[in-house]
């Protein structure tokens, strides 16, 4: 395929991994030591989105908590586009249980929430096995959890609403976690 790019002329192919790898051999590849937990999410779209964006990571986990949607799901299912049965998940009845469960299985927890004690997540320097709690879009993560967490980090905002989208900020912290993730792993190997 021909493309151009600003000035350059480029040639090349899109690459589409899909179908090209058996689950089993899937499940076999080595996961981010990164989890997910999402504390009361309303919406199964962005559920599914977040299914996709694990997958994309390749997380040890999503938990899913409270109200939050879980598969079997038509909403869900819809936009995470078959990868549920590639993304490790569980469901909790509460978001307590599933941040004890993490913090006694030796992972550190951090609340993506803006409050004053929160570290912005370009200065955060990620544990080696991290969860990020992600909260509902209308409340955040609830003030219980927020206690329990090890620590709080934010996006800063620049605009008129104090919030992102869920999933996007989602992608935020798990790609800013796989490029620090991946920085400790590469650094032990030399």
């Amino acid at each position: 395929m021909r493309n151009r790019i600003g000035d350059m002329e480029t040639n090349f192919e899109v690459r589409s991994f899909d179908m090209e790898i058996t689950k089993k051999a899937y499940d076999s590849l080595p996961k981010l030591p990164l989890y997910f937990v999402l504390d009361n999410l309303r919406s199964a779209f962005n559920v599914g989105s977040i299914f996709r964006i694990c997958d994309t990571l390749r997380v040890e986990g999503l938990f899913l908590c409270g109200y939050t949607a879980y598969p079997p799901h038509t909403k869900l299912e819809k936009t995470a586009l078959g990868t549920i049965d590639y993304v490790p998940w569980q469901y909790f009845k509460t978001t307590t249980e599933a941040v004890e469960y993490l913090q006694e299985e030796g992972v550190k927890v951090w609340a993506a929430e803006t409050t004053s004690g929160s570290v912005p997540y370009s200065e955060a320097v990620f544990p080696s096995k991290l969860a990020f709690v992600l909260g509902n879009e209308a409340v955040g993560v609830s003030h219980r959890v927020l206690e329990l967490c090890n620590g709080l980090i934010e996006i800063p905002l620049r605009g008129y609403k104090n919030s992102l989208n869920v999933a996007s900020a989602c992608a935020v912290l798990g790609f800013k976690a796989l490029e620090q993730m991946e920085g400790k792993q590469d650094s032990l190997s030399e």
